[in-house]
């Protein structure tokens, strides 16, 4: 990368360092921002690259507990939906979807026996997180919620408040 600027080439480095990066501390990189300040690098002998100091911003997702979240359902299953929340995907399990006996069908839905309201892919909903597990830092998972009052799918929340 001798053939680009310095910063140019330490911020290619970083991004390819830390995007898509999960970590327990960080959470979910989203996207590195810009590289602030590059210091004076060292060429290692033997290796032939160039070492820079460097500090950047990231911009980054750490989920909370209990934290509300806003999101497009990207995919429904016989167990529940995956629920798109900005470069992070959560899961919301079929138990979870509303309060109501729910069922899947082939269709990619879930309906509640009683309400007759329904989940498909595309729907914009709102949820709570209730579980953050970064056992698996490939594979990260957020559990949410839209059985509480004032979530679920935007519709129905706008019905419930009128």
């Amino acid at each position: 990368m001798f053939n680009v600027t310095k910063k140019e080439a330490v911020l290619a480095n970083v991004k390819s360092t830390y995007e898509n990066y999960t970590s327990k501390e960080l959470g979910f990189v989203i996207n590195v921002i810009r590289v602030e300040d590059v210091k004076e690098g060292v060429i290692v002998p033997g290796d032939g690259a160039g070492f820079y100091e460097t500090e950047f911003e990231l911009l980054t997702f750490k989920p909370e507990m209990n934290e509300l979240v806003y999101g497009k359902i990207r995919d429904i299953t016989d167990f529940g939906a995956f629920m798109d929340i900005g470069g992070v995907e959560g899961m919301v399990h079929i138990s979870q979807s509303m309060d109501d006996f729910v069922s899947f069908s082939k269709e990619k839905v879930l309906q509640g026996k009683k309400t007759g309201r329904s989940v498909k892919v595309g729907d914009k909903c709102k949820a709570r997180i209730i579980a953050v597990s970064y056992k698996d830092l490939n594979n990260p998972k957020i559990g949410l919620t839209m059985r509480q009052e004032g979530l679920g799918k935007l519709e129905w929340v706008e019905e419930d408040n009128q």
